[in-house]
């Protein structure tokens, strides 16, 4: 476990604390590019700086530092004072450098991660202001689920009411309804069932579980992506990412709510999604990037080959088949050999498909963020000390 705790803190953390924080605007930059340069006027995105959140919680929670309990109230205050609207609830896409709203579309993504951060750090300080604010961002989503079909929508606008464009980004089909956003809901609502024990909440993680196995995981074993309104799927690809990760954070969720009966039928699909996920294994152990049709995108990204890691770890002690453990290993060797940048810190954003390291995209912002590859060294450190990995 010693390399993933050299990684996590030498290399990843200390990018962000040594290069990241914005002395001048408070808060966080918002990007550092893929060629290491600093953009102190580049905008701030809700979703960066709620992983930032969340990532600094659970590494003082875990290795109780005091730099990084106060890189966590760094970005809670900055989050609390500058993204929460206080007029119309919820948190804005996006701020200017200044900490000025210049997207405030409310992306139902973006108020998932808001509430994970929330959660996290009042797990790891106590912080009760933490805690309320997460409880108060599980109603706002509870509010606008569709009481009708299920599940939720993607976006509205700042006043929560419908919205043309509800896409994440310009790479996103727009549709009503995603894999993606669900997923991350699913995920802060199991940290929030793990320090609030209410009903409402219980009810409505069964609720989310039960939209994964019924409506978006698909009999391949791979999890569809695009949904119209009523849940018809408007989509043909697959993202081999998002199905590994999505097979260790549904398995998660139900051992929150203590329903032995539950968790093994969950258990049992989280390897299905394991192993049709691994049909996008590469020889030199990476992940491929996504699948539609005949089109395989073999770039290797940074988020993909952390999930991979930790997903086949849980596939392994869910299964006890060691072969999960040896793929886990494989993938974490690429890593170490192509994704990590040893000399400039954190991790390239991917390796193309010919091997090159892609510097067209961020080493940090609004979608780069330390969350996977933290995250992956944090459920190893806590929770595989006793699978070989290396």
């Amino acid at each position: 476990m010693v390399a993933f705790k050299r990684e996590l803190e030498n290399n990843i953390l200390s990018f962000w604390l040594n290069r990241m924080q914005d002395a001048e605007h408070g808060g966080f930059y918002g990007c550092i590019d893929g060629n290491d340069t600093l953009h102190p006027q580049a905008n701030k995105g809700a979703v960066l700086n709620a992983r930032i959140l969340w990532t600094f919680s659970a590494a003082y929670r875990l290795l109780k530092k005091p730099e990084y309990k106060a890189a966590a109230q760094r970005a809670f205050d900055y989050i609390v004072d500058h993204f929460i609207d206080t007029a119309s609830g919820g948190v804005y896409w996006e701020l200017d450098y200044k900490g000025l709203p210049v997207n405030t579309k409310k992306q139902m993504y973006a108020q998932g991660f808001a509430l994970y951060g929330f959660s996290e750090f009042y797990r790891a300080t106590g912080n009760a202001k933490a805690l309320e604010l997460a409880k108060d961002f599980f109603h706002l989503i509870e509010k606008h689920r569709d009481n009708k079909a299920g599940g939720y929508l993607e976006a509205y606008t700042r006043e929560w009411n419908a919205i043309d464009d509800v896409r994440l980004s310009d790479k996103d089909a727009n549709e009503k309804k995603t894999m993606n956003t669900h997923l991350h809901i699913l995920e802060p609502y199991t940290n929030l069932c793990r320090v609030w024990n209410n009903p409402k909440l219980r009810v409505a993680q069964r609720k989310l579980i039960a939209v994964f196995t019924d409506k978006i995981l698909n009999k391949s074993g791979h999890l569809d992506l695009f949904f119209d309104e009523a849940w018809n799927i408007k989509s043909s690809g697959i993202s081999y990412g998002h199905d590994i990760e999505a097979s260790w954070l549904l398995w998660e969720a139900a051992t929150v709510l203590g329903d032995a009966k539950l968790l093994e039928q969950v258990k049992a699909l989280s390897l299905k999604i394991a192993d049709a996920a691994a049909e996008g294994l590469l020889p030199d152990g990476s992940m491929s990037y996504e699948r539609d049709g005949k089109y395989t995108d073999n770039d290797r990204h940074w988020w993909v080959q952390a999930e991979t890691v930790v997903g086949f770890l849980y596939a392994c002690k869910n299964s006890g088949n060691s072969l999960y453990a040896e793929k886990a290993a494989r993938t974490w060797q690429y890593i170490r050999n192509n994704i990590i940048d040893i000399s400039g810190g954190e991790w390239y954003w991917s390796r193309k498909a010919d091997g090159s390291i892609n510097r067209a995209d961020d080493k940090a912002g609004c979608w780069k963020c330390p969350y996977h590859n933290s995250r992956m060294c944090m459920e190893i450190i806590e929770h595989f000390n006793d699978i070989p990995v290396i």
